[in-house]
């Protein structure tokens, strides 16, 4: 927080104290919470500065996590004690997107040196960095006090409202005009396209396919739509396919000022579909005048040509990939890359389908095999290409292989900090590693970056790793999108003793969506019934299966584990948790305090488990930490 030993402040009709913890109203005290007045403190102290989140973060919680909630929470109860300004606005101004500022005039009531309240700079100091001290002024008695306050409050408000904005932008699938069922495709695939050409840019936020995805064939409300994605921007448009013709009718909205940025029509060869993500991202960008850096200007530059016919099974593969239908998906894309095996963004996407069919569909070890030569193949046709680097990572942390997955995504960063997918997939590799505080951290840089990343296939684990149910719960997506999605609420309803809600939903996620992960729902279920030996039977089934067919996926092994445990098998769940820790899950702070384990902790092998977990876990934060 800072040296604010023996200094007092004034503003407005306040005066505060750090040193007797005083917070006076025209000498009356007005009362605040310990954490509200150590805020107030840091405010005041760096007037007309933007604090970012985490600088208010690494200032009160120093070392701990905290929701961003806590800081909402202290600046409303601030705001109530404060009231407004003389200028009737509040001296507590919200930066969006960024942070906070106190805008009011400040004055040191021991020195007799002055705040100024309104900084022109958006830059903030650095995390590491100590709060820095006030900016001194002289003092100026011959203006009055109010006008003073008038004049910078006035100059921050035209600051703040002059500064370019950071955009948001969704591009919503385009909808198909002529219902035919053989071009649906293209509504959904050609938004991904655009959305994944934009992604390289740092001038804008663009909302991942996966949360576009449910407005395909939807009759759109912009507001609505745009208020549900967090957006400001909205491309929308329809296409219709006549014979070999192909026209799309755009509109780039913007919807704050709910005008129309720019709109036109693509009427385009269908065997020109490569053209259309250029010619849109081209409008985007223009429409946003958007300035791009050399490098950013490089990487959104047309494509190589593709076969036509390469382009469209590559589209079509994206599409089905979005449902789910990986097996049908891989199909599509071996078709693509077989009539074009030179390119790169085909085969990337070739290799995610592989990798979701091998664990979800339990593929196996020939999936795994496939999917790590399609992402090598495309990084040898594209280095560097963002896809394919990300989707491998999640391949190697899978298969374990952490480290070489956290050293990639690292490396993936330093060029795409903006890029929220990235972020989250190292949270993802974090908590394998047992890193658990900095997974959340990364987790949440990406949601800071992107608010609807948690919709993009995964779940924060990590919440449920350090006992934070409620939170676990709170940050799901809706469980009625998935019977994944189902599994993990009943998941985080067991960990809080809700049985009878966690066992519906285990019996409806497995009946609904029988995989893997909701198999092991299902023994759940069992085992809050009492009924043990059919939990057992369909563990021991899919354990099968897995050894059969080298599924890899360490963390569903654990969890095996501790569903063997639910139904009083610790034979089963030794070997399973010995296998999850040799398959690359060494989250050893979890292992030390997950409860599901509790009656494991006394068998003769647990604790030699726990060295194990431990080693490997110890190693990986030498080298990265």
């Amino acid at each position: 927080m800072g040296d604010n030993s023996g200094r007092q402040y004034e503003f407005g009709p306040f005066r505060l104290e750090p040193e007797e913890h005083l917070l006076l109203r025209e000498g009356k005290p007005s009362p605040l919470t310990p954490k509200a007045f150590e805020l107030l403190v840091f405010l005041v102290s760096n007037p007309g500065r933007l604090l970012t989140k985490d600088q208010i973060m690494d200032a009160l919680w120093p070392g701990s996590f905290v929701e961003d909630a806590n800081i909402t929470v202290l600046i409303s109860s601030l705001r109530k004690v404060l009231g407004k300004s003389a200028i009737d606005e509040p001296y507590i101004q919200t930066v969006p997107k960024k942070g906070y500022r106190f805008t009011a005039f400040v004055k040191s009531a021991d020195s007799g040196e002055t705040g100024q309240a309104a900084a022109t700079s958006t830059e903030a100091a650095p995390v590491s960095a100590p709060p820095p001290s006030p900016v001194p002024l002289r003092k100026r008695t011959a203006i009055p006090l109010a006008f003073l306050v008038f004049v910078l409050s006035a100059s921050a408000y035209l600051a703040y409202r002059d500064w370019p904005a950071q955009h948001t932008l969704a591009v919503l699938p385009l909808r198909n005009l002529k219902h035919d069922p053989n071009s649906d495709f293209l509504g959904f695939s050609l938004a991904d396209a655009v959305i994944t050409k934009l992604g390289v840019l740092s001038a804008i936020t663009i909302r991942p396919s996966s949360a576009v995805e449910k407005y395909k064939g939807r009759e759109i409300d912009v507001a609505k739509v745009a208020a549900d994605l967090d957006v400001d921007t909205l491309l929308t448009g329809n296409y219709i396919r006549d014979g070999d013709r192909l026209r799309i009718t755009y509109q780039l909205i913007g919807v704050r000022a709910n005008k129309i940025l720019s709109k036109g029509i693509i009427d385009v060869k269908y065997d020109e579909l490569l053209a259309v993500q250029d010619n849109v991202s081209l409008q985007i960008i223009q429409g946003l005048k958007l300035d791009l850096s050399p490098s950013e200007t490089a990487r959104v530059k047309p494509d190589a040509p593709v076969n036509p016919l390469a382009y469209e099974y590559y589209l079509r593969g994206v599409d089905l990939m979005a449902s789910h239908n990986f097996p049908l998906a891989v199909k599509m894309l071996e078709k693509s890359t077989t009539i074009d095996p030179n390119y790169a963004l085909a085969w990337a996407y070739l290799g995610q389908s592989y990798t979701s069919d091998a664990t979800f569909e339990l593929g196996g070890r020939e999936r795994y095999r496939r999917a790590q030569a399609a992402y090598e193949r495309a990084l040898s046709l594209k280095p560097k290409q963002l896809e394919a680097e990300t989707f491998l990572a999640n391949l190697l942390v899978d298969t374990g292989k952490v480290e070489r997955a956290v050293a990639l995504l690292r490396d993936a960063i330093a060029s795409n900090a903006n890029d929220a997918a990235v972020h989250w997939e190292l949270g993802y590799a974090y908590r394998f590693a047992g890193m658990l505080q900095e997974s959340v951290q990364e987790c949440e840089r990406a949601r800071r970056i992107d608010p609807l990343v948690k919709s993009n296939g995964s779940v924060l684990n990590t919440y449920l790793y350090l006992g934070y149910y409620e939170d676990f719960l709170r940050n799901l997506p809706d469980a009625g999108r998935s019977g994944f999605y189902r599994f993990y609420r009943g998941f985080g309803e067991y960990h809080l003793g809700r049985l009878e809600q966690a066992a519906a939903d285990f019996d409806r996620a497995y009946q609904e969506d029988p995989t893997l992960y909701t198999g092991i729902g299902k023994a759940f279920s069992d085992a809050i019934a009492r009924k043990n030996s059919e939990g057992l039977q369909i563990l021991h089934e899919f354990e099968d299966e897995i050894q059969q067919r080298g599924v890899g996926d360490p963390e569903a092994f654990y969890k095996m584990a501790q569903a063997y445990a639910a139904l009083d098998d610790k034979e089963s769940a030794l070997r399973m948790f010995r296998s999850s820790i040799e398959a690359g899950f060494f989250s050893y702070p979890y292992f030390v305090r997950d409860p599901l384990l509790n009656d494991l902790r006394g068998l003769p092998e647990f604790p030699r488990l726990l060295v194990m977990a431990r080693q490997r876990h110890e190693a990986f934060k030498k080298q990265f930490f």
